[in-house]
């Protein structure tokens, strides 16, 4: 499923396209995605003017001129098409080329570019949402912190973590406390930063709450990771590709993740990386370096 990078990558893509531009039309051509789409879906957007494309967690949103909010999330296979040639999309598990039958919403800008949402799997969303109350609609109450903004940091990380007896490996999971990571670039960001991921996420807080200094390598190797990420154009493992058309390339930087087996990439460790299984997800990680 597409994370923070990849999610970022599609928003930077289509932003130039959809900001300024109206919705001239929008064709609905099933009711539903994973929930039913909204009543009057395509009547509500269109003549609307999108002001601003925003993300929150793995989120994007279209803010609109009448203060409504087009809430979009990717879900497993959902990709967007502009005039029919490939540009943004966010699948990982799909080998096939996109068929013409899974667009299931074609938005019709102002200038004549369409945008078209094609979701082989249909796990993606599409909402509507009033600006206002955007933080207390149940999709993004509860939602952690953005691990790209100032307010991240290493004393709010420790409180958080302090008392925690979870490892930090699920710990980085969990929405609530910060979003987007996924499974990769926690597995990345606690190689970089030496945790290992079987730590218990309380060990990373003095204490009083106090971060540590694996707290302030760990915030640090985040933000490195994440915007190295976004800066490759995310992380393609099937069939991933940036709003350019490229293939994201970030998957060719990994040190741990999918490289059981392998030497450990940090010159003189000697050790290998390993694979376990926590919470039913792999992870990656070096036991001769990272404790």
């Amino acid at each position: 499923m597409p994370e923070l990078p990849e999610v970022e990558t599609v928003r930077r893509g289509l932003e130039p396209v959809l900001v300024g531009q109206a919705f001239a039309r929008v064709e609905q051509r099933r009711p539903d995605l994973r929930v039913p789409l909204p009543k009057h879906f395509g009547k509500r957007l269109t003549g609307r003017k999108v002001e601003a494309l925003d993300r929150r967690a793995k989120y994007l949103l279209a803010r609109l001129d009448n203060g409504e909010v087009l809430v979009v999330h990717l879900g497993m296979t959902g990709r967007f098409f502009i005039d029919g040639a490939r540009m943004a999309l966010g699948e990982f598990d799909q080998d096939d080329a996109p068929m013409p039958k899974h667009e299931h919403v074609v938005f019709h800008l102002g200038d004549g570019t369409s945008v078209r949402f094609n979701d082989a799997r249909r796990f993606g969303l599409m909402d509507l949402v009033c600006g206002e109350r955007l933080e207390q609609h149940a999709l993004f109450k509860g939602l952690g912190m953005e691990p790209l903004s100032k307010a991240f940091t290493p004393a709010w990380l420790a409180q958080r973590l302090q008392g925690k007896t979870t490892s930090i490996k699920a710990a980085l999971l969990d929405q609530r406390l910060v979003v987007g990571l996924g499974n990769i670039y926690v597995s990345e960001a606690l190689y970089r930063a030496r945790i290992s991921p079987l730590r218990k996420a309380g060990s990373l807080a003095t204490r009083s709450g106090q971060p540590t200094k694996e707290t302030k390598a760990l915030v640090a190797a985040i933000k490195v990771v994440l915007e190295a990420a976004i800066k490759a154009g995310g992380s393609t493992l099937r069939d991933y590709a940036g709003a350019d058309g490229r293939l994201g390339r970030f998957q060719h930087r990994f040190k741990v993740y999918d490289r059981e087996g392998k030497s450990c990439a940090k010159k003189g460790c000697g050790g290998t990386v390993r694979r376990i299984v926590q919470g039913g997800r792999s992870t990656f990680y070096c036991p001769n370096c990272q404790r």
